[in-house]
């Protein structure tokens, strides 16, 4: 059963409900393995951080789990499914089955480290509060609070084209429809940004790439 819980959540969305339903298991026994499972450090929860809207849209948003180490994610993605074949020496399915999936298996990866790297940024103001936010209809990557009150909200692209200002313009769509008032818009972007993008750049938008997480080494 745990087997099948860390299956799913490795090739799922994370969420809850998601991932009892690729184990195969009912919410009451996938509540109690989870906790297991975090009491043993292999994945920890992460709570929905959305704001109240309206009691129509007041609905229970599922929480989502994440593995506690990249490595426990790719053996449960890829590794564990195919044990025969890897043990058998057989590594082909293994890396079709990464090769289909390595942008999404990746872009968490991305995404975690844009929020560290974000944190080191705001020294002056430091950011107290840290984590993605989603509900039913939205979704962005980076939802954050610093000291002294202002709220930061960004998404992050793992692909290899740049990223044009409609990224921006989907960005600030989101936070209007979850009624949030961001301070300051943030970018992440594996390639960089457009010139019409980059000609936005100013103290409530900021855009970073891959060559800014050299400040992680």
């Amino acid at each position: 059963m745990y087997h099948s819980i860390l299956t799913g959540i490795a090739q799922g969305d994370g969420k809850t409900h998601s991932s009892f339903k690729r184990a195969k298991v009912d919410e009451d026994v996938g509540k109690k393995a989870i906790e297991e499972l975090v009491e043993r450090g292999i994945i920890r929860v992460a709570k929905a951080n959305n704001t109240f809207s309206s009691w129509e849209k007041n609905e229970k948003v599922d929480n989502k789990l994440y593995f506690t180490a990249p490595f426990l994610r790719f053996w449960f993605a890829f590794v564990s499914p195919l044990f025969k074949g890897v043990r058998d020496g057989d590594f082909k399915e293994v890396k079709e089955r990464f090769s289909k999936h390595e942008q999404e298996f990746i872009q968490l990866t991305f995404k975690e480290l844009s929020q560290t790297f974000l944190q080191k940024q705001f020294k002056d103001d430091a950011i107290v509060e840290m984590g993605s936010y989603w509900d039913r209809e939205n979704e962005f990557d980076i939802y954050a609070k610093t000291k002294s009150g202002k709220t930061i909200v960004g998404n992050c692209r793992y692909t290899k084209s740049k990223t044009k200002k409609s990224e921006l313009t989907r960005l600030q769509n989101s936070a209007l429809n979850t009624k949030i008032k961001a301070d300051i818009f943030v970018l992440f972007s594996l390639n960089g940004y457009s010139n019409e993008l980059k000609s936005l750049k100013s103290d409530t938008l900021k855009l970073y790439s891959l060559k800014h997480f050299k400040a992680l080494l």
